[in-house]
């Protein structure tokens, strides 16, 4: 498969039930990772996924009819603060997550931001392999309640 096969568009409420399940079984890797269930992108729920995605700038990849990867964003001034990339297991490693970080930072650029600003966990190797090949650069880190840091990376949207 490739990219070319993709279809990259703006996520809705609509999408709602579809990015849960897809979230769902994304983050269940990064919870084996930190040895918790109890992450949010796994305790949210369909109700609060819709209310979010009505105000967002997120996009969605399909291949065909099934949505394969989604990202959130919220644009706040200058700031696209961009999350929960999420990327079915039997579809990572294919250039979603690039294609779609592509996407969501566009449509940043279009309603007026300038710069963009994700985080991971420090233990999400995978995640901060992919963000620093994208352009994104380590802004801070912040110890969470667990001992393990939250990695807070920002990229300059030209």
């Amino acid at each position: 498969m490739t990219r070319d096969d993709l279809d990259i568009r703006p996520i809705t409420p609509a999408d709602s039930g579809e990015v849960l399940t897809l979230q769902r079984a994304a983050f269940v890797q990064e919870a084996l990772i930190y040895g918790t269930p109890h992450m949010p992108p796994l305790t949210q729920t369909l109700e609060e996924i819709t209310a979010e995605l009505a105000t967002n700038l997120g996009c969605v990849a399909l291949r065909g009819p099934r949505i394969v990867g989604a990202v959130r964003a919220q644009h706040d001034g200058e700031l696209l603060l961009i999350g929960r990339l999420a990327i079915a297991p039997d579809q990572q490693g294919e250039g979603i997550g690039t294609a779609l970080l592509a996407a969501v930072e566009q449509r940043g650029k279009d309603a007026g931001a300038t710069v963009a600003e994700l985080f991971t966990g420090s233990l999400s190797e995978a995640n901060l392999r992919l963000y620093e090949r994208e352009g994104y650069v380590e802004s801070e880190r912040v110890p969470g309640d667990d001992g393990i840091e939250q990695v807070f990376l920002r990229k300059k949207l030209d």
